[in-house]
């Protein structure tokens, strides 16, 4: 008879002691287990020094993790608030830049009421707007700097009255229709402005230069007292513009003045109010009137 070819592994000596080595080396695990748990309650303390071996060698490995993962969120943290502050300091310029063009004109107008009740028992208040309306349009292909104001002489606006907005001087009424007005602004190669800087009483005209700047040239020539960062207002001669209202800020010294950037822009303006004159009956006897700009 033909021999069995599917024997059983235990039939070879070979297997028989692999498997019997595999279970008395079980066994003597165990059994190693067991007595080092014993031992582990019985006395917590006699492997200590096992496990600080243990961590001392895992402690290099989950101190370079920690500090890979910190270096990150510290990365993303500083981009996150270097952009937040940003958007901060840009904020806090323009309420800087404000606060100072308010400041300015406090001390002005507390000047301007300390000479007039000195000299005349005058005291000088706020003037209420004729109307507010909105720029609706400015000349920006022409030569000339004008703008377009959306309120008439149905709303009471009269030629040669100030227009400002909340930063400063825009302009002044140069032609008045039913419901529209046209603004000279101070920008324009025509427009000529007395000013005083806000700190003293050095006077100075404000002319446009119509590339949106302002020269300003002293009246009394000499030696130039100004410097970059002063701030002119307007003084009240002329009748048109009331005295301590903000107009620029000098950027550039000259030998007879200095050249200036208006303070309130026309192009960065959305709501104007309009003022009566301040001194009508100066201007009335002006020998040159408002009127004679229109024929130019």
């Amino acid at each position: 008879m033909a021999p069995n070819s599917s024997r059983r592994s235990g039939h070879s000596r070979r297997a028989q002691y692999s498997v019997f080595t595999g279970y008395l080396l079980a066994g003597i695990g165990a059994l190693i287990g067991a007595g080092l748990l014993v031992i582990s309650y019985w006395q917590p303390s006699a492997f200590a020094d096992l496990r600080g071996a243990a961590t001392d060698v895992a402690a290099p490995a989950g101190e370079g993790a920690a500090v890979v993962r910190g270096g990150s969120d510290s990365f993303w943290d500083r981009i996150t608030a270097y952009y937040q502050a940003g958007q901060q300091n840009a904020a806090l310029r323009e309420e800087v830049e404000i606060a100072r063009i308010r400041l300015a004109e406090a001390e002005a107008v507390e000047q301007e009421n300390i000479r007039l009740k000195g000299l005349l028992g005058l005291s000088v208040t706020e003037t209420e707007p004729v109307a507010v309306a909105r720029l609706v349009g400015s000349s920006s292909t022409s030569s000339r700097r004008f703008a377009y104001l959306g309120a008439g002489r149905d709303d009471g606006v009269e030629i040669g009255m100030s227009v400002r907005s909340a930063r400063g001087v825009v302009g002044r009424v140069l032609e008045v229709s039913r419901s529209s007005s046209r603004i000279l602004l101070l920008t324009d190669s025509e427009s000529v402005l007395p000013v005083r800087r806000a700190t003293d009483e050095t006077v100075a005209f404000a002319e446009g230069r119509g590339d949106g700047l302002l020269r300003i040239r002293l009246i009394n020539l000499g030696i130039n007292p100004l410097e970059v960062g002063d701030i002119f207002l307007t003084s009240g001669a002329g009748g048109y513009y009331r005295p301590g209202v903000a107009v620029a800020i000098l950027s550039e010294k000259t030998n007879d003045g200095g050249i200036a950037r208006l303070i309130a822009d026309p192009s960065a303006t959305d709501f104007v109010s309009v003022e009566p004159l301040w001194q009508p009956e100066a201007v009335e006897s002006a020998d040159t009137p408002i009127e004679l700009e229109l024929a130019e």
